[in-house]
């Protein structure tokens, strides 16, 4: 298997200004990620951890002032490589304090035309999206297989309306929705939850993509269709050697699909490698991946009627990142070899073993510690 990343994330901020309190919101905040090709890369967090806009960003789906304002989203595909962020530095002033930044001024405009103009033939064809809430993300006017052949037509080769029907059967078909033939003059809202999202599938592979994002898909699905809609996939990603960045609350879905996963608190990234080295060895996992893990329901605390773990303290405010580990608050892992360290500088993501890397000071204890003169260099991944 060819394990060159298909997608390739550098460095990636995207911010947004909060007028009323004159300050930046660093939703996505130096992130890195890669996804190799036919692999699924899991993406877990909190809400407000960062993951949906870092989906966003990818599929240029960010406006605003001042949105995405620096790195590079490389895809790589059998044409050639290219940089989604091309060219968008030039519209972009930013000023910088310490290595972190303070104030941006942009060209909104002129921005947005230069992004447009990359993904044009990108978004949708390329990289296409599996959204949160299928039902919202489809026209509610509009029956779900003329929107599944109208997808069809702009994003490949085949422009006849009767080739293009049958290219969307044939996609209703691979979902494993029952009756295509008459699920195909179905709107949106008159197909339930599982159905909906099956069609929202269907729509996003038949432009057969090169990388396929699934934003929550199983989010709003009762218990058995949530099943049935993970069993999918994995069908798929066997027979389609699908590339997929999967974002999900859901540890067990991630577990069941992805290659490799990433954890995100607070617009960054605390730890990344494959999925057993990340969600299987407690004793090589961050602080917050094991409190994500901890506070998962088994059938002991059940059968105890015990009470739920909870991650202690609030989710960070992302206007307000501290000088230290961002989990730093929250954390209870903290002993006094390392408190200096946790509380005033930020560790780098470190690599601890093939591909496995963290972020965190228990396991970076034998670099130097140097203060706040040294946040800068260690901040970057």
């Amino acid at each position: 298997m060819n394990y060159l990343p298909i997608l390739k994330i550098e460095d990636l901020c995207t911010y947004f200004y909060s007028r009323s309190k004159q300050a930046f919101i660093r939703s996505v905040d130096h992130v890195g990620l890669q996804i190799a090709k036919g692999q699924t890369l899991g993406l877990v967090g909190e809400s407000g951890s960062g993951k949906s806009v870092t989906a966003l960003s990818i599929m240029g789906l960010v406006r605003g002032e001042p949105g995405v304002i620096s790195g590079s989203i490389e895809l790589n595909t059998p044409e050639g490589g290219i940089n989604l962020l091309q060219g968008l530095g030039l519209h972009v002033r930013i000023h910088r304090d310490n290595g972190r930044i303070m104030q941006v001024a942009k060209d909104a405009d002129a921005w947005e035309k230069t992004a447009d103009r990359n993904l044009r033939g990108i978004r949708g064809k390329q990289i296409a999206m599996i959204f949160q809430d299928p039902k919202n993300a489809m026209n509610p006017f509009v029956a779900v297989g003329r929107q599944i052949a109208e997808a069809v037509r702009l994003n490949t080769a085949v422009a006849g309306h009767r080739e293009a029907r049958a290219r969307a059967l044939h996609w209703l078909a691979q979902v494993r929705i029952d009756s295509p033939q008459l699920r195909y003059h179905n709107n949106p809202h008159g197909l339930s939850g599982g159905m909906c999202q099956r069609a929202m599938i269907a729509m996003a592979l038949a432009a057969e993509p090169v990388v396929l994002i699934a934003d929550e898909p199983t989010t709003g699905l009762d218990a058995t269709i949530q099943s049935h809609i993970v069993d999918l996939m994995g069908d798929l990603k066997d027979e389609l050697a699908l590339t997929t960045l999967l974002i999900s609350h859901d540890i067990d879905v991630i577990r069941s699909l992805a290659d490799t996963v990433a954890v995100m608190y607070g617009g960054t990234i605390m730890q990344q490698g494959p999925v057993q080295a990340v969600l299987g060895d407690t004793g090589t996992q961050h602080p917050y991946t094991a409190a994500l893990l901890d506070s998962i329901p088994d059938q002991r605390l059940i059968r105890s009627k015990g009470y739920l773990q909870a991650i202690r303290g609030d989710v960070l405010d992302t206007m307000n990142i501290p000088a230290g580990c961002r989990f730093y608050p929250r954390c209870n892992k903290v002993d006094d070899t390392i408190r200096a360290q946790c509380r005033d500088q930020e560790p780098a993501l470190i690599n601890i073993a093939g591909g496995h890397r963290v972020r965190c000071w228990r396991f970076a204890q034998a670099r130097p510690y140097s203060g706040r003169a040294a946040v800068h260099a260690m901040q970057r991944n």
